[in-house]
């Protein structure tokens, strides 16, 4: 039983609720808003992953806290959350700055070279979701039975 499943479980849903809704659709379907120029899209999607990554951080510290503060670390679950932190360190210290770079470019009027990196980090959220999903149901088996406090 986990103390702070709940949290946890909370954090991990809405977690993957916010990659969803902006890494799988804000962010190529704002492309396609009347009027939206190429630097005004990528204007945008600098402000809103950067807020995303901050909001990540904010879920994943606390779901640390709650994992730690309990003392229920569990090696197979807590591989999948292990995972989670290593690629949003990848996202944070290599993707985002290395796309935020380009995105500055593009909006300065200069042509990047071509580069897989939205497609890293397209990968990076699939597998992050994934680990996400698998893990927030694992979580699930740590909560009391129901009518038990």
């Amino acid at each position: 039983m986990i103390k702070y499943g709940p949290v946890i479980i909370t954090c991990v849903f809405t977690w993957i609720g916010f990659i969803c809704a902006i890494s799988f659709m804000e962010a190529w379907l704002k492309f396609r808003a009347p009027g939206i120029t190429i630097p005004l899209g990528l204007g945008i999607g600098r402000l809103v992953f950067s807020t995303l990554n901050k909001v990540e951080w904010v879920f994943m510290l606390v779901m640390l806290g709650a994992v730690f503060s309990d003392g229920t670390w569990k090696f197979r679950s807590g591989l999948l959350l292990l995972t989670v932190l290593i690629l949003l360190l990848l996202q944070t210290f290599w993707l985002l700055p290395q796309l935020d770079t380009r995105a500055e470019a593009y909006v300065n009027g200069e042509t990047p070279p071509p580069s897989f990196l939205h497609f890293y980090y397209a990968g990076i959220e699939i597998i992050k979701v994934a680990a996400l999903v698998i893990y927030g149901l694992k979580a699930f088996q740590y909560l009391p039975p129901k009518g038990t406090t």
